[in-house]
C-alpha cells in the first residue's frame, strides 16, 4: 500500500514544530543528520539515508540502531545531494504528498538547490512541499487552492523566466491574466480575504511562498 504522506527530515532548521507536523501512518525518512533529530526525538526512520558526514561514528551507530532501514554512500563519489536521494526515493513510494522539513538553514546554495527540488517533484507527478517554522513553499504550473492558516503572508515568484495569465481571486491585491518575470517583485507579500484564494496560471512555473514574521 502506498503511504499517504512522506516526511522528509534533512539536517537544517528543525524543532518541536517539525514533530507537531507528524501525523500517524506518516513514513518518516531521516536526511544524514536529520536521522539524527529523528531517533533523539524517540521517532524511527522507516529509511535514514546520506553519506551521513556530519555526524560522528557514534551518532552513526544510533541512527543503525533505531532505523528500520540505512541506506549510506561514499560523501565524495555521488551526483546528488542526500536530499535529492531522499526525494528520488520517496517520490518512487508514489505518495499523495511528500513534505521537505530542516531544507532550509545557514547554507544558502543548499537552500536554493532544495527549493529546486520542488521542480523534480513537480515534473514527475508528486505533490511537494517545503515546510520550517516561519514559511511554506510550493511550486505550482496550473491552479492552485490556498487556505487561510498560521501563515499571514503569501508571496508569489517566477521560476521560469515568464509565468503568464496569472489570476488571483480572494487575494486582498487581486490580479487578472497578469505577466510576472523573473526580476518582479510584484507579487510580493499579498494576503487572504476570503477562507480560500486561487491562483490560475496559463504558462510557466510559480513559486508560491508562505510566510510569517
Amino acid at each position: 500500500m502506498n503511504p499517504t504522506r512522506i516526511l522528509l527530515f534533512a539536517g537544517g532548521n528543525l524543532g518541536n514544530w517539525a514533530i507537531q507536523e507528524i501525523r500517524e501512518n506518516d513514513w518518516l525518512v531521516g536526511v544524514d543528520r536529520g536521522a539524527l533529530f529523528l531517533v533523539r526525538n524517540g521517532l524511527v526512520p522507516k529509511l535514514s539515508i546520506g553519506d551521513f558526514d556530519s555526524v560522528s561514528s557514534e551518532e552513526m551507530a544510533e541512527i543503525e540502531r533505531h532505523s528500520m532501514h540505512v541506506s549510506s554512500c561514499d560523501p565524495v563519489m555521488k551526483d546528488w545531494t542526500d536530499t535529492e536521494m531522499a526525494l528520488t526515493w520517496a517520490i518512487e513510494q508514489q505518495p499523495e504528498e511528500i513534505v521537505l522539513l530542516g531544507v532550509l538553514g545557514s547554507r544558502f546554495d543548499h537552500m536554493l538547490a532544495n527549493v529546486h527540488l520542488l521542480n523534480k517533484a513537480l515534473q514527475m507527478g508528486s505533490n511537494c512541499r517545503i515546510l520550517d517554522e516561519t514559511n511554506e513553499i510550493r511550486l505550482i504550473d496550473r491552479q492552485s487552492t490556498i487556505e487561510q492558516d498560521h501563515f499571514d503572508h503569501i508571496s508569489l515568484l517566477p521560476f521560469t523566466p515568464e509565468v503568464t495569465g496569472i489570476t488571483l481571486t480572494g487575494f486582498l491585491y487581486p490580479l487578472k491574466d497578469a505577466t510576472l518575470r523573473i526580476g518582479d517583485t510584484l507579487g510580493i507579500s499579498n494576503l487572504l480575504t476570503e477562507q480560500t484564494g486561487t491562483i490560475t496560471i496559463q504558462t510557466g512555473k510559480l513559486l508560491v511562498v508562505k510566510s510569517k514574521d
